[in-house]
């Protein structure tokens, strides 16, 4: 019997090139960044309406919603990618990151010369955004195998669990 041949012991074994199986972190990460984001935007209008006027509220809240949509795109495009190979995941990874530029760059060209947009203001709030719901998301992501994605109820602000100190016993007392 070779090693590959149906019944062995190998064919339990998960394979690097098997499509991945379950629900994908990345979308996970990617959903509660998009749900942060939604929930400053309204924040960041109103705040750059009283200061920068009309004009450049609505080029924040287009600039949030072009960061929004590339962050999901970005995340659901490498969840369909894993589920077919590691190989067209890594491909979908850096096509992706260029595509997902282009298109950014084609949406801010298509608006440039309208009489609403404020070019200063959407291309800071592009940059803050990306970099802001990163630095932020940091907090509530999981670096474990064992909880890939968001951390579980129950961890700490800076990713621990609780857990009472060595030797503690609770079923003993002192006297």
């Amino acid at each position: 019997m070779t090693a590959s041949s149906p019944g062995s012991d190998t064919d339990s074994l998960p394979s690097l090139a098997a499509p991945a199986i379950g629900p994908s972190p990345g979308t996970q990460v990617a959903r509660d960044m998009v749900r942060r984001g939604a929930l400053v935007m309204p924040l960041a209008v109103g705040i750059t309406a009283v200061v920068g006027g009309t004009g450049a509220a609505i080029s924040v809240g287009y600039g949030m919603v072009l960061v929004l949509a590339n962050l999901l795109l970005s995340a659901y495009l490498l969840a369909w990618a894993a589920r077919i190979s590691l190989g067209l995941v890594a491909s979908v990874a850096l096509g992706g990151y260029v595509m997902r530029l282009a298109l950014i760059f084609v949406a801010v060209l298509l608006i440039r010369d309208t009489s609403w947009v404020r070019m200063i203001p959407l291309g800071m709030t592009i940059i803050a955004t990306h970099l802001g719901l990163l630095v932020w998301e940091l907090r509530y992501v999981s670096a474990t195998f064992a909880h890939p994605g968001l951390k579980p109820a129950g961890y700490g602000p800076l990713g621990h669990r609780p857990r009472p100190a060595a030797g503690y016993r609770p079923d003993r007392t002192r006297r």
